[in-house]
């Protein structure tokens, strides 16, 4: 396994990370790892995502390796989308990562402060 080091400006883990760790890509992985749903389903699940915001993540996801999308045999054509096996391997960081957001967004506040 390569080392890399997040902090230099082109380090591989680094793009991952940003591609990884902002918050629609959190929801829409998290979210997918319920299962395979339709677009309009996890659009409905996930609040405050807009269409576009959503079809956006979901390429980018896509485009990585990370989500793969299929076209459903039914009239009219649906559309699914489900975690790769890469994908999958993120579910478990991402859940543990969502959970911590659950359990201390009271802590956290509002975000408002500087924490310093």
């Amino acid at each position: 396994m390569a080392r890399h080091d997040v902090f230099l400006a082109d380090c591989p883990a680094r793009t991952t990370l940003a591609l990884v760790a902002d918050t629609w890509s959190v929801v829409v992985v998290f979210g997918l790892g319920l299962g395979p749903q339709r677009y309009s389903d996890l659009r409905d699940r996930i609040g405050g995502i807009s269409n576009k915001m959503l079809t956006q993540t979901l390429r980018k996801l896509e485009n990585n390796q990370l989500v793969e999308r299929r076209t459903l045999p039914t009239a009219p054509a649906g559309v699914e989308y489900r975690l790769t096996g890469l994908g999958e391997s993120l579910l478990g960081p991402v859940s543990v990562l969502a959970r911590w957001a659950e359990e201390h967004a009271a802590e956290l506040g509002d975000g408002g402060g500087d924490g310093w």
